[in-house]
Order: C-alpha cells, then sequence, then structure tokens
C-alpha cells in the first residue's frame, strides 16, 4: 500500500524546523531528509495517489451543465514516470546542495532553500494545475528568500526585482487557469496538451504558457536570472540553479507538448545565453546566463515533439527531459566550483583570477569535469542527454534547427566548457593561492562529479527512468567523431580569439535596462518633477492663505470695515433688505 504523504512535505518540514534545532540535529536534517524524501519519491505508484475534496465550481456553470464536482477536487499526489524522474533529481540536488552547505551559518538560507526544494517536487507530483499553482508560488517565495540571505551588496535589491517579475508571472498562470477551469471545467492537469484542449483562440492558452516562460528564464524577461542568482551566497546559488528552471521544463512538457513556437522560442533561448555568456567578466553570471542557454535546449526539445510518429515524439521529450535531469547535476557542479571559489578568494570577477589550479587542484578538477559535461564531451552526462533534442531534429528534418544546435553546442563549449575554468583556474596567474574549500564541499563536488561520468559512461540507468522507452543509442562511431571534431576545433578557435574573449569590468544589461536604467531614472525624473509641483503648489497656497488673512484682516480687524460701530439706522436698513430679500424669494 503505497504512503499517502506528499514527498515534498518532508523537505518542508525540515526546512520549518531548521532554525530551531541545534547544529548536529541539523546537519543531520540536511542529510537525512533528502534521502528520507528520495526513498517516498519511489514509494509513489502511477495515477493519483492523494485526492482532496476541494469546492464544488459547479455553480460557476449554467444548470444544464453536466459537471462532474469531483473534478474540482484537489490532487497533491499522483505519479507517473515523469514525475518520479524529475522528483528524484531534485531530492538528489537537496541532498548534494545540503552536504556543501554544512557549515553555511545562516540557518534562514537553509531553511529557504528546503522550503523551495520540497515545493518543486510538490510541482511535479501535483495531478491538478492549482496544487501545481499553490507549489509554483511557494517557490517563489522561498528562492527569494534564499536570494535575500545572499550577503552580497546587491542581495535586497535583486530579490525584489526577482519577486516582482516572479509575482507577475504568477498573476499571468492564475489568470490562465481561470480560464482553463470555465474551458474544461476541470482541474486536472497533465491529460492533454493545453494548447490542443483550450485552442489558439482562447487567452488561457497564452497566459498560462507566460507564466510556465517567465520562470523558465526566457526571453523577453529572461534577465531576472542572471540579475539575481549571482546574488546568492556561496551555497544558495547552487539550490537556485535546480529548480526554479526545471519546474518549467516539467510543466512545458505536461502541458505544451509539440508547441511548434517553443522550437524558435528555445532556438533564441540557446543563442541569447551564448552571447551574453560570452560578453559577461563575472564567473558567476557566466553560468547563470548559461542555464538560459541549456533550458533552451530542453524548450526546443519539448517543441520538436510535435510529429505525427510517436516514435519522434518519444525522442524528443525523453531528451528535453533526460538534458533536465543531467544539467541540474553538472551546472550544481560548476556552481559548487564557482562557490568554493568565491568562499576561498572572495572574488567572482575572472580579471580578477587565475592560477588557481596551483593550489585548488581538486575544486579545478570537478569544475572542469561540469564544464566537460556541460559541453555534451563523450563520456559526460551531457553527451548522452543533449544529443537525443539534436537527433529528434534531424529525425523529423529539421534541418536549420539542427544545424542551429549543433553551432550552439560549439558555443556552449567556448563560453562554459573553456572560458570558465581558463579564466578562473588557469589564466595568468593572479597570486592568489586559497586552498581547496572545507571537506564537505569537497565530498558534495566529487559526487556530482562522479554522477557526470557515471551517467556519461553508462547511460542505461538514466534512461530507464526516462518517461518513454528509449531506443537511442549515443556511442556510434559517427556520434562521437563528430562531437570531437566539432568540441576540438571550437576550442582551437577560442585559443586564437583569446584576446578577444578577455573581458573589462563591465555589467552587462539587455531588457533589464528599462527597469535598473531608464526605470531608475523615470523614477527619479517623477520625484523630482512632483517636488517642483509640490512646491509651487505650496507658494501658490502660502500666497493665497496670505491674501486670505489680509482680506479678512481689513474687512474684520481693527479697523475693518465689519468691525466698525454702525449707526441703528443702518443697520434697520439692513434687516428690512434682508427681509424683503427673504418674502420674495418664499412667495416666488
Amino acid at each position: 500500500m503505497p504512503i499517502e504523504i506528499p514527498p515534498g512535505l518532508i523537505l518542508i518540514v525540515a526546512g520549518l524546523l531548521l532554525p530551531f534545532v541545534p547544529y548536529l540535529l541539523r546537519a543531520a536534517l540536511l542529510l537525512i531528509a533528502p534521502l528520507l524524501t528520495l526513498w517516498l519519491i519511489w514509494q509513489v505508484p502511477d495515477g493519483a495517489v492523494l485526492r482532496v475534496d476541494f469546492l464544488d465550481l459547479s455553480w460557476m456553470f449554467p444548470k444544464d451543465a453536466k459537471v462532474d464536482p469531483k473534478a474540482f477536487d484537489l490532487i497533491l499526489v499522483q505519479g507517473d514516470k515523469l514525475s518520479r524522474l524529475f522528483a528524484t533529481v531534485f531530492a538528489f540536488m537537496a541532498f548534494g546542495g545540503g552536504l556543501y552547505s554544512l557549515t553555511q551559518k545562516n540557518v534562514t538560507e537553509l531553511a529557504a532553500a528546503f522550503c523551495y526544494a520540497g515545493s518543486a517536487i510538490g510541482v511535479v507530483f501535483a495531478g491538478d494545475i492549482l496544487t501545481v499553482f499553490i507549489f509554483w508560488e511557494l517557490m517563489a517565495l522561498g528562492s527569494t528568500l534564499v536570494i535575500w540571505c545572499g550577503g552580497q551588496a546587491a542581495s535586497g535589491a535583486a530579490g525584489i526585482r526577482y519577486v516582482c517579475i516572479h509575482l507577475l508571472g504568477g498573476v499571468l498562470l492564475m489568470a490562465g487557469i481561470m480560464d482553463y477551469i470555465i474551458a474544461t471545467q476541470s482541474l486536472a492537469f497533465g491529460v492533454g496538451a493545453i494548447h490542443q484542449i483550450l485552442g489558439l483562440d482562447r487567452p488561457g492558452t497564452w497566459l498560462i504558457l507566460a507564466g510556465f516562460l517567465i520562470n523558465a528564464g526566457a526571453p523577453p524577461l529572461s534577465a531576472w536570472l542572471p540579475d539575481a542568482y549571482p546574488e546568492a551566497s556561496y551555497t544558495g546559488m547552487v539550490f537556485l540553479s535546480a529548480f526554479t528552471t526545471k519546474t518549467a521544463v516539467y510543466v512545458l512538457i505536461r502541458g505544451y507538448p509539440g508547441f511548434d513556437i517553443l522550437i524558435w522560442l528555445g532556438v533564441f533561448m540557446i543563442f541569447y545565453g551564448i552571447v551574453y555568456a560570452l560578453l559577461e567578466n563575472d564567473m558567476r553570471r557566466i553560468l547563470a546566463y548559461s542555464i538560459i542557454n541549456q533550458v533552451g535546449f530542453m524548450v526546443t526539445g519539448v517543441g520538436i515533439a510535435g510529429s505525427s510518429n510517436p516514435e519522434f515524439n518519444a525522442l524528443a521529450l525523453n531528451g528535453a527531459a533526460s538534458h533536465a535531469f543531467t544539467h541540474i547535476i553538472y551546472k550544481a557542479l560548476l556552481l559548487m566550483s564557482a562557490g568554493s571559489v568565491l568562499l576561498m578568494t572572495g572574488k567572482r570577477k575572472c580579471t580578477d583570477l587565475g592560477g588557481l589550479f596551483q593550489s585548488m587542484p581538486l575544486t579545478m578538477i570537478c569544475g572542469t569535469i561540469g564544464a566537460l559535461a556541460i559541453s555534451s564531451f563523450p563520456f559526460t552526462s551531457g553527451f548522452v542527454s543533449k544529443s537525443m533534442i539534436s537527433a529528434s531534429a534531424g529525425e523529423q528534418h529539421l534541418a536549420f534547427v539542427w544545424f542551429a544546435l549543433m553551432a550552439a553546442s560549439a558555443g556552449v563549449f567556448l563560453h562554459a566548457g573553456i572560458k570558465f575554468p581558463w579564466f578562473v583556474f588557469f589564466q595568468k596567474d593572479s597570486g592568489l593561492r586559497p586552498p581547496d574549500p572545507p571537506w564537505h564541499m569537497r565530498m558534495a563536488m566529487l559526487l556530482f562529479a562522479a554522477a557526470c561520468i557515471g551517467i556519461g559512461v553508462w547511460p542505461e540507468p538514466l534512461y530507464a527512468l526516462l518517461p518513454y522507452e528509449v531506443k537511442y543509442v549515443p556511442y556510434t562511431a559517427a556520434h562521437v567523431v563528430e562531437m570531437f571534431q566539432l568540441l576540438l576545433f571550437s576550442g582551437l578557435a577560442f585559443f586564437v580569439l583569446l584576446k578577444l574573449m578577455k573581458r573589462t569590468l563591465t555589467l552587462s544589461l539587455d531588457l533589464d535596462w528599462f527597469y535598473r536604467v531608464f526605470g531608475v531614472w523615470l523614477s527619479a525624473a517623477i520625484v523630482s518633477a512632483g517636488r517642483i509641483v509640490g512646491r509651487a503648489i505650496g507658494a501658490g497656497i502660502t500666497r493665497g492663505g496670505g491674501r486670505l488673512i489680509r482680506g479678512l484682516f481689513r474687512h474684520h480687524g481693527p479697523e475693518g470695515i465689519l468691525a466698525r460701530t454702525w449707526h441703528t439706522s443702518s443697520m434697520a436698513g439692513w434687516i428690512a433688505v434682508l427681509l424683503g430679500v427673504y418674502l420674495l424669494t418664499f412667495f416666488l
């Protein structure tokens, strides 16, 4: 009999307990809660497991409409292979992040991070769209707290910008959900593609998609990711990299498979992330932009799954899901490496770093493994997942998309595969000689590095977890030679163009210019104009008030006309006039 407990609830409860327990128990919770969550995940069978009576919304519909009241129940836990795949890697990430953060003194950050991770697991097990929304918003709250706990000079402002964007996404999502409920007379989620259920002419189709894509980091509202994530702490960004964008990929797989627009949006995200990562000098902003780039591959895979051939669709969706799985692991490894450098040196600009391989060899090796994995280097995890997306484009004769994905693989090697390790660990010696980080951080990096290599060498266990049967074979002679050629020539281009790759102390802005520069200027202009108008109004009130007081004094003052002594006959005359006016008014 399955245990009817939402697996993510374990992490949420553990997160809420963390601030109130002593250090040793806190360390135990950080490691045991994710493992217990992982065990519960694999107790969830296929189908609805935990259904809760919610509201009978049948009153919203005409009396002659046959509405099933049970269609509005909340399904807190509904399992299948796709849910278990994402929940498994989320729990693994929570364990690795907890191990990496054992000595993090900011307990509020750890509590928020575990509530954030538990909410992400809640999203992937939700069987109705309202439960998705509830956990979606809890994720936004948890991740915002993680950013605010960053301790960086800009953490507070970045967190405010972050939460504003995500509140906008939540409003759009809820508006779309209301249209979805009206159209389908149900809360069910994942029973079919939303764009096919609602049609392209309903606003709900586009509002829900917009809410999902904001969390995926899709342009034009993508600047929140490189703006906010690097301002988290050395441990906080590790957690942030895993959940928000990947839950967005999960709901896109559930709700919008085969939506053609996603192909072109994903391709744009891929090159958008590459270009901005190449322009960056901050090592953590480089990796933040590469999150957008890698999610672009997944979004493209979701969009490709619109063929009439189910086998081609399965290949594309398996590629998107498996790449989300492997990306969480190798991106966490890269950010653990970058976080270790930040902790031990206090520096994050590439221009301030270099030569660290001499004193941080383990960090360098693990960071290089993560860089090779993100570049889809053979015998690493990225090679066995990303190539499925490219293969699905080729199978469906999407020639332009296939060429774009191959070119993007070379671009990924330029900005993350070589640029990150080269400028951080190998370039001109900075003179810094910090040691490798504490033991628990080294253990976390070794665990994730082993996962990157293990999945790359032996992908069958990962393929067994995927939602559809996998017939794809990654290790063919042609594919291996093709990737070696592509990556080696990309590496050659990097060193030939090395002078152009060196960055200066700049900050790259895109659409966030409108609210980080123009918006600040506009706010200052409005405040300045308000002050001018306020001073003018104040001066006018002062002048008018002065005139009024002088007029009153002139008429009612000691020498005023109304303060003088009047003759009795004059008063009698005025009374007679007023009485006459009253009588005329009364009779007329």
